[in-house]
């Protein structure tokens, strides 16, 4: 997949972790399954808006925040 995919799933994981979350209570809490959710932390793939907005308030932070920033890329 694509740096972006794989940073954004890399920092949704470091900010899951840093909650306490495992990986199935995160991805219950978001509605969202499991599988799917270690797709997306290992980049594998592209998430919609709808899906950034739902993982970042299961986070509560800004969605923005989860996003690499342009020069990383």
């Amino acid at each position: 997949m694509s740096e972006l995919a794989t940073t954004l799933g890399r920092n949704i994981r470091e900010k899951r972790k840093k909650m306490g979350y495992s990986q199935d209570a995160f991805a219950l809490a978001a509605g969202i399954d499991r599988s799917y959710i270690g797709r997306v932390e290992r980049g594998e793939v592209n998430i919609t808006v709808d899906k950034l907005y739902e993982i970042s308030a299961v986070l509560h932070c800004e969605p923005a925040s989860l996003l690499p920033a342009q020069t990383t890329l």
